[in-house]
């Protein structure tokens, strides 16, 4: 036996992965990693006697290369005498009717096959072949998307799939490189078939591939790939072991002889991940913000959409309700600006106004919610009165330093102002029906003092709730 067949052995054996006599489904593409498993396996199987089923998903994205593909897995098994399944479907299509992209669609369509055929075969493992350099790439995917330690720490030897949690993925080539799976390949006359698709620059996994790590590794870090599986492993290690804490919610697993267990006491890694774990058990799409408003205030529910809102108790449990649609405050009140100073009550806020002649030494404030609660305005460009209100569908706002107005809502999530909030907050309109202040906002860009600017509005406001 050769080292690269004995390395695989090594791992399946160290990590468990499989048994004696067990049947295993191998999923094959027809690419360079997979027919290496598959030759790998079927070659080890007669001393270990796993019985081996091929299962090849057609995703019909490439034509008559896919079909290609799909040829060259029938015969490989059939050569081998190891039974096989193959399924086609039309990735594309089924893309546009979830509205996923093709990646997600190809990846649900293509676990729910290999769960199916493992299913009907009785076969409680199926094997993939992800390897090092496909960790490397998934650690940048999801560096780049903003996620945690957990999709930090990449994919497990083993993991459930994602189709069926009572079936097992494992992965034997986690630690090989690409390098090395295309010499067994060359010294053992592999046939494989190469995915022209791998060289196009449409989905961010191929950019990583095709041009991020190759930068890093010829300018930063020539030994990047043994770095980052480095990072990954610890990262992994820690993550797992915040997650067994927070699935646990006891005290005592971080700080021991603590007496009363209190949430807020809990290290803030255990918070997030026992929040997360709860709402991907509620069905609810996990999001940073979400889990950090949950973290930071009990008792307060908070919408997650489609009619229903969540809270935490004091000691971290969540809560999921059913809420009625929110409708908008249409209450407003019209201030008269012909006197040069005046004050009005609206909205559980009292408002102060001033208007006067510009110092010449004063610059602009751009920033909302200062601590003073000032803003400075051209009185001349507001007009003779403004509208009080709250914020309706459709309004639009050009904050200060953006060369176009957007929606309030749009700005409402950039500036993480949560949804149960943004319907009570105060927006004034000038005269010309124009938004030219919002609370917990920047001023507008249409209103801000200038140079040509006379006089000035100074608008002090104070919440009295």
């Amino acid at each position: 036996m050769n080292g690269f067949l004995q390395r695989i052995q090594q791992n399946i054996q160290n990590r468990q992965l499989l048994k004696r006599n067990q049947a295993v489904l191998i999923a094959v593409s027809g690419g360079l990693d997979s027919m290496v498993l598959l030759h790998a396996l079927e070659r080890l199987s007669a001393r270990h006697k796993w019985k081996i089923v091929v299962a090849h998903f057609n995703h019909q994205l490439r034509g008559r290369a896919s079909d290609a593909d799909e040829k060259l897995v029938r015969k490989t098994a059939a050569a081998m005498k190891l039974p096989f399944a193959i399924e086609n479907a039309d990735v594309k299509e089924f893309s546009q009717k979830s509205k996923l992209s093709i990646e997600m669609a190809a990846r649900k369509l293509r676990h729910e096959f290999f769960a199916r055929v493992a299913r009907r075969q009785k076969i409680k493992t199926i094997a993939l072949a992800h390897h090092a350099d496909d960790q490397v790439e998934l650690f940048f995917l999801r560096l780049l998307r903003g996620a945690g330690g957990q999709g930090l720490a990449g994919m497990k030897w083993s993991a459930p799939s994602p189709a069926d949690k009572k079936i097992t993925l494992v992965r034997p080539l986690l630690d090989f490189s690409k390098a090395e799976l295309a010499g067994f390949a060359r010294d053992n006359k592999i046939n494989f078939r190469d995915d022209a698709t791998n060289l196009f620059s449409d989905f961010l996994r191929n950019r990583i591939r095709n041009e991020l790590l190759p930068l890093l590794r010829k300018d930063y870090q020539p030994g990047l790939s043994k770095t980052i599986l480095r990072l990954m492993e610890i990262t992994g290690a820690e993550s797992d072991f915040v997650g067994n804490a927070a699935s646990s919610l006891r005290l005592d697993t971080v700080r021991p002889h603590a007496e009363r267990y209190s949430f807020g006491d809990l290290p803030i890694a255990v918070q997030r991940r026992a929040l997360q774990s709860q709402l991907a058990k509620l069905g609810v799409t996990v999001d940073f913000d979400l889990v950090e408003q949950l973290r930071e205030s009990a008792g307060k529910f908070v919408s997650v959409g489609s009619g229903l809102s969540v809270s935490r108790d004091v000691k971290g449990e969540l809560k999921l309700r059913e809420q009625q649609p929110a409708e908008f405050n249409t209450n407003e009140f019209e201030v008269n600006l012909s006197d040069r100073a005046g004050d009005v009550h609206f909205g559980g806020a009292r408002f102060e106004w001033q208007i006067g002649l510009r110092k010449k030494s004063q610059s602009q404030l751009t920033l909302a919610a200062t601590k003073s609660k000032r803003e400075f305005f051209d009185a001349d460009k507001i007009g003779g009165e403004i509208i009080l209100r709250h914020w309706r569908a459709g309004d639009r706002f050009q904050p200060i330093g953006l060369e176009s107005a957007a929606k309030l809502q749009d700005l409402f999530t950039n500036a993480k102002i949560p949804r149960g909030r943004r319907r009570d907050l105060i927006v004034a309109e000038a005269a010309n029906g124009e938004i030219f202040w919002v609370e917990g906002l920047r001023i507008s860009e249409n209103f801000k003092i200038t140079h040509e600017t006379r006089r000035q509005l100074i608008w002090h406001w104070q919440n009295q709730s």
